[in-house]
């Protein structure tokens, strides 16, 4: 579990730059773009066959969890942002 936790991380912010790349050209309404994040983390980890010697359902794991974790970091940053602009 360690090391899919370790590959969750690395992917997370390879996912969080495909995310806004999908955001920036593709309108997607704000409630799916955790779904789309999932999706792209499955198919990274899917992907990332060559870089790991994981199996299928470990890479899975570990890209959903990236995934979600890249929408959760951003939410987070994003928000952070607006309450440093509002409470100067």
């Amino acid at each position: 579990m360690e090391t899919v936790l370790i590959f969750a991380s690395v992917l997370s912010p390879i996912i969080l730059a495909l995310v806004e790349l999908v955001k920036k050209t593709v309108r997607v309404p704000k409630n799916l773009i955790p779904l789309v994040s999932l999706l792209i983390g499955f198919l990274i980890g899917a992907a990332a066959y060559p870089f790991t010697e994981l199996d299928l359902v470990l890479r899975l794991w570990a890209g959903g969890l990236a995934g979600l974790t890249a929408t959760g970091l951003f939410e987070i940053g994003k928000n952070r942002d607006t309450r440093n602009k509002k409470n100067p």
